[in-house]
């Protein structure tokens, strides 16, 4: 299969989203110049007749999927009839009309998140539905799976050309730094820089800061997508990660020299640590000749940089 042409019309689906915005800057920085989008409240891709007359009327012949309903543990455990309803519905609608459209390939973004809760470590592809998943992401879990076999059923009845990437723990610019919502890099951050703000003597950290995990930086992710968008890829999933792992008392050190709080850090032992490991295994896709380019702390960095000039969290007063 050949690439997409310079010209030719490439859907982002989900491009105001970390994942999605990104993807937007790398193609545009790559020189395609069709790049076709629609914010939720211009196309709710939720709704069949809109996305097929969304279809009919632009006429895409790539498609990346990275439109979905996400959230942490809290928004996972109390909304997951939202989770499943809107996942289903939004990328059936997505996989269905590239279908009927003739889309030439569609890229559809999964996360390592819907792998078996106890799943060996580094966890592979074929590791998928091995075993009980994480209890408060179910819902979640099992939409997103539901899309990836979709996309393989359609590959093998219709010849739709897909490829699902299964993510690792993403940040970077575009993150969600709500401490009530977001994740552990992006509310590290804001902890520490509200500290050095405060002039605090010490940070609290949930945990022994013992849990190994995985962070992918989401400029990198976006290199993934428009290879695989690019290139041939000979498997339905693979997934995309760094190799490397941290503690988690490793990256808050990290986090809080690149931010530049110098107290002292506390681990609340009575907190949960969550699953102790978490790493994927990337060796399809770079068997294939991708590689990350982004180092930890040089993304850190270029995150808290962004935090600063972006996000209204009051953050540059005393800065």
């Amino acid at each position: 299969m050949t690439a997409p042409g310079r010209d030719d019309p490439i859907y982002v689906a989900g491009h105001r989203g970390l994942v999605g915005s990104a993807v937007l800057r790398d193609l545009e920085a790559a020189g395609y110049r069709n790049i076709i989008t629609r914010a939720s409240w211009e196309l709710d891709l939720r709704e069949q007749q809109a996305v097929r007359d969304f279809f009919g009327t632009e006429k895409p012949a790539w498609v990346v999927c990275a439109a979905a309903k996400v959230g942490g543990i809290v928004a996972n455990n109390d909304y997951p009839g939202e989770f499943i309803h809107d996942n289903l519905a939004i990328q059936t609608n997505v996989i269905e009309n590239c279908r009927a459209a003739g889309v030439r390939k569609l890229i559809y973004l999964g996360s390592t998140c819907i792998y078996p809760k106890m799943a060996p470590q580094p966890i592979r592809e074929e590791h998928l539905l091995t075993g009980p998943l994480e209890p408060t992401n179910e819902a979640y879990a099992i939409a997103k799976i539901a899309g990836l076999k979709m996309c393989e059923a359609y590959r093998k009845q219709y010849g739709l050309q897909s490829v699902t990437l299964m993510a690792t723990n993403l940040y970077g610019p575009g993150d969600n730094f709500d401490l009530e919502r977001s994740h552990v890099i992006p509310a590290l951050m804001r902890k520490a820089h509200e500290a050095k703000l405060a002039g605090a003597p010490a940070m609290e950290v949930w945990g022994t800061g013992s849990p190994l995990r995985e962070f992918l930086h989401v400029d990198d992710m976006a290199s993934a997508v428009r290879f695989c968008l690019e290139n041939d890829v000979p498997h339905s999933m693979v997934n995309v990660g760094t190799g490397d792992e941290i503690s988690i008392a490793d990256l808050t050190r990290l986090i809080c020299e690149v931010v530049g709080f110098d107290g002292e850090l506390r681990f609340d032992t009575t907190k949960p640590d969550g699953t102790p490991r978490k790493l994927a295994d990337s060796s399809r896709l770079r068997g294939l000749g991708w590689r990350p380019a982004i180092g930890l702390r040089e993304g850190l960095a270029a995150t808290y940089d962004w935090m600063l000039k972006t996000v209204d969290l009051r953050l540059n007063a005393s800065a």
